[in-house]
């Protein structure tokens, strides 16, 4: 069982930066690939980024593409999401996920390879 428990979100405005984390209780954390998704209201859960388990390869939806930054420092089992330029589309509430991985398997963006996940962090971005 994984524990992840984010943190880092508020209420900026368009242009702003914000670094989400998230922290995760796992033995074998640098075994587990590491994802981050969003939900906007009214809308399904979609993939953001993700970040192998030996942090080497990563992988961006187009929109955040040059903008956001996933990290993780596997010594203190945490994973980052560093929020640049945000705009309004970026309002979400912003999930953190873990999905077991192979070093020979592609970066996953399926919510459903991701077994375990946090409760959540909004981040609100104003015009």
């Amino acid at each position: 069982q994984v524990q992840l428990v984010e943190s880092g979100g508020g209420l900026v405005q368009a242009g702003d930066s914000l670094r989400l984390s998230c922290a995760a209780s796992a033995r074998t954390f640098g075994t587990y690939t590491m994802g981050w998704f969003r939900q906007a209201p009214g809308k399904e859960r979609d993939f953001v980024a993700a970040i192998r388990g030996n942090g080497v390869g990563t992988s961006y939806t187009d929109s955040v593409k040059d903008r956001f930054t996933i990290s993780r420092d596997n010594a203190k089992n945490m994973v980052n999401l560093q929020m640049n330029s945000l705009k309004p589309d970026d309002t979400a509430v912003y999930y953190c996920a873990a999905a077991v991985s192979a070093p020979s398997w592609p970066l996953s963006r399926r919510i459903s390879d991701y077994i375990y996940w946090g409760q959540g962090t909004q981040v609100t971005v104003s015009s």
